[in-house]
């Protein structure tokens, strides 16, 4: 039998398969490097470079429930936003939002009234970072410093600082002393930070604080709220602005 009677098999392969692959390939490249440069902006800090508050007439207060208040006297509005140090999503918002919200705080335009939780004690390395963390919230606020407690606060929730869940190891006493300090908290403040002086009150307070975020009909931290609306401050990157 003649070669030219037998069935010889052809590569299915042709130049549009190729040209298809191609096209196939840089579509996922391109959705990959998209996806990237998304994550990257959305994880960019807005007004970044201003830092926290600057204004002189912005005060800090610690109200008798814990609560921190910070603001101008004649603030346009006042919200309530609830985080836990160890919180990733509350470092999230505060890295995002965290100059823009101080801008605004500067401005006139918003007060905040901070409340310090501790839900995730359980998860520090010492059992107890969240408490000792919001007692050393309470001891930089009692000053009086604005400014001090703004950068403190801006601080205890950077990546440098704030311990892992589920971590090997997070910060002492004396290191949040330090950390208070080197944002421009008194002397006074870091003692009251060093011997604990209000650990057992901020147990208290951030006990207070978790039955205000169940009743502000919030479901976790951060959550911002103002006048009972609860606004989502981690999908909506304009919720300073809008405020």
């Amino acid at each position: 039998m003649s070669s030219k009677n037998k069935y010889n098999p052809q590569p299915e392969s042709s130049r549009s398969t190729y040209i298809l692959g191609g096209l196939a390939v840089l579509v996922i490249a391109v959705l990959v490097i998209g996806g990237v440069i998304w994550q990257s902006n959305r994880s960019k800090p807005r007004n970044d470079g201003y830092g926290g508050v600057q204004n002189s007439e912005v005060q800090v207060a610690l109200q008798a429930d814990g609560v921190v208040l910070l603001g101008r006297p004649d603030a346009a509005t006042t919200v309530d936003l609830f985080e836990d140090p160890m919180c990733p999503y509350c470092a999230e918002l505060e890295n995002k939002n965290g100059q823009e919200l101080a801008q605004a705080i500067d401005d006139g335009k918003v007060a905040v009234r901070y409340h310090v939780l501790n839900f995730l004690d359980q998860l520090s390395a010492s059992g107890d970072y969240s408490t000792r963390a919001v007692a050393a919230s309470e001891c930089v606020a009692e000053t009086g410093d604005a400014v001090a407690y703004s950068a403190f606060h801006a601080a205890l929730f950077s990546p440098s600082n704030q311990p892992k869940e589920n971590g090997s190891s997070d910060h002492t006493n004396e290191e949040l002393a330090q950390i208070a300090s080197d944002a421009g908290a008194s002397d006074a403040a870091a003692q009251c930070i060093t011997t604990g002086a209000k650990v057992e009150q901020a147990r208290t307070h951030a006990e207070a604080g978790r039955q205000a975020l169940a009743a502000s009909g919030a479901t976790g931290t951060p959550a911002v709220v103002e006048d009972g609306t609860v606004i989502d401050a981690l999908s909506n990157e304009n919720w300073v602005s809008q405020l």
